[in-house]
């Protein structure tokens, strides 16, 4: 099936010029429209307007140009079909052989803060999805092209090929068109589903980055998807496994509490030790005597671009992964022989390209939520205690707060103004998660007197509080909530401590 005549309305105009004039060299007649039509124009493409193919004008401010008999019967009609034939022939229909289409900007639109309802729904492409799925229906016949990146592809076909595309080419190319329909309807029925706060279903399509070696455990199939490989670049080390993907985004969702320069050392998505300080060095130092055991084959983040002084104290332990914005020659050197070593450096995407939705499985079906950013407390105005905390207590109560927050639940955080003293993790009880943050600060030698505790939901009893209190700890941070508060901030003003209520509870199951 040689192509020739193709219809091109696209809205990424990456490349259509160059790919235009290709096809116009190999004797392809182009219909265009609107403004793809005037860019093809001004680059000296010849072009004919849709409205002359269809002997229709474009009306309702272009909501319709392209729906038409002329447009879809050109697609669809079956080639060597004796009926579908003589039935073209009847009509007028002249065969359109290549589709190249991309759609309206709806999920660009719906990324802008300030967007509106009805400036969504303008963004809503109807007959590109139509023209798109016409043309990927008819692919024994017809190509379609929804993709920049596929015009070589399609260009060298020509060229191999005598101006036909082979079958597999068009076959592949329109499966990926209906995945694009099908994304951008779910795109759009999410939105309308979130503005309309209806009851409609939950769906969600993302592409495939890679199919891993296993899960979370070696008898188990795994495979990433979604923009993974845009938020992050590897550039040492072996296949990032299914747990290496899960630490790198628990590790990257916990530094982006920080804007100061950070360390952060984690281990089974659980922090154990993070630290600040202007000296990255020392910041290191901080974020690994909080536990000097758990980070051995651990993940280690940092915001800032690694140098080889912090290298060299890095290298002391054997990590999985270390994460960075960046890394200097000689930090990079020295790690890259290290070779079970996975060096990531984060992308500048990352941040724009965290998911506003958490998405987990259950029997039955999924469970879909937001994703816990919480509010940024003002702690002062939230004191509940006699005594005020001092500036330090504050600060303090802040940096136990932004960690406690990543840590699995029940959680119990001391920390210092710029660094964590004890981290308890994932009990059944508060006070046992507690009894552990306590006893990995006396393994690691650091003492508690004068730190704050945070905890990621309400002290359900008095024995919690002063369990911290009696570990040293001078300040409580806490969301509050529960029957007996007034029994715990009474423990608090008998023992001298300062505590804020914040009102939000950070569980993480």
């Amino acid at each position: 099936m040689k192509i020739r005549r193709a219809l091109i309305s696209v809205s990424d105009k990456t490349g259509i010029a160059d790919f235009a004039r290709a096809l116009e060299a190999q004797g392809v007649d182009i219909i265009s429209t609107g403004g793809t039509a005037e860019l093809l124009r001004q680059q000296s493409v010849p072009v004919r307007d849709i409205s002359s193919f269809t002997d229709y004008p474009e009306v309702l401010e272009g909501r319709v140009k392209t729906l038409h008999p002329r447009v879809h019967g050109g697609l669809l009609y079956k080639r060597g079909n004796e009926l579908h034939e003589q039935q073209a022939k009847e009509q007028g229909f002249q065969p359109i052989d290549l589709v190249v289409v991309n759609l309206y900007p709806f999920e660009q639109t719906i990324a802008k803060p300030d967007v509106t309802l009805a400036e969504a729904i303008e963004q809503i492409d109807i007959g590109g999805p139509s023209m798109i799925r016409s043309a990927a229906k008819n692919y024994e016949s017809v190509t379609v092209v929804v993709d920049p990146s596929d015009y070589e592809a399609v260009l060298e076909a020509l060229r191999d090929n005598e101006g036909e595309t082979t079958m597999k080419l068009r076959e592949r190319l329109a499966i990926k068109a209906f995945i694009k329909t099908s994304e951008y309807d779910r795109t759009i029925a999410n939105f309308l589903n979130k503005e309309q706060t209806t009851d409609a279903s939950f769906s969600i399509s993302l592409p495939l980055v890679s199919r891993l070696r296993y899960g979370e455990n070696p008898h188990q199939t795994a495979a990433l998807y979604g923009d993974f490989d845009q938020c992050f670049e590897k550039l040492h080390g072996k296949e990032l496994s299914f747990n290496n993907i899960l630490d790198i985004s628990a590790a990257t969702n916990l530094i982006g509490e920080f804007s100061e320069p950070t360390v952060a050392i984690l281990k089974h998505t659980n922090p154990c030790g993070v630290g600040s300080d202007e000296d990255l060095r020392e910041a290191w130092e901080k974020a690994f005597a909080t536990d000097k055991q758990a980070p051995f084959g651990g993940i280690i983040i940092c915001n800032r671009p690694i140098d080889e002084s912090l290298a060299k104290a890095i290298s002391e332990i054997f990590s999985e992964v270390i994460i960075a914005p960046e890394f200097g020659p000689r930090a990079r050197a020295l790690f890259q022989k290290k070779k079970n070593l996975r060096l990531i450096r984060n992308l500048p995407a990352t941040d724009s390209s965290v998911s506003e939705i958490d998405v987990r499985s259950v029997c039955g079906g999924v469970l879909v939520q937001d994703k816990d950013h919480g509010q940024q407390v003002d702690l002062a105005t939230k004191v509940v205690t006699k005594r005020a905390p001092t500036e330090a207590e504050l600060a303090a109560m802040l940096f136990g707060w932004r960690v406690v927050k990543h840590v699995k639940s029940n959680a119990i955080v001391y920390a210092g103004a710029d660094r964590t003293l004890g981290i308890g993790a994932g009990q059944m009880s508060r006070v046992d998660a507690s009894r552990i943050a306590v006893w990995k600060a006396e393994a690691a030698g650091l003492s508690l007197a004068g730190s704050a505790v945070a905890s990621d939901a309400f002290f359900p009893f008095a024995d919690g509080l002063l369990a911290a209190a009696d570990a040293g700890a001078t300040a409580a941070i806490q969301p509050g909530g529960s029957v007996r508060d007034e029994e715990v901030i009474a423990a608090a003003n008998e023992r001298n401590m300062a505590m804020i209520f914040t009102g939000v509870r950070h569980f993480r199951h």
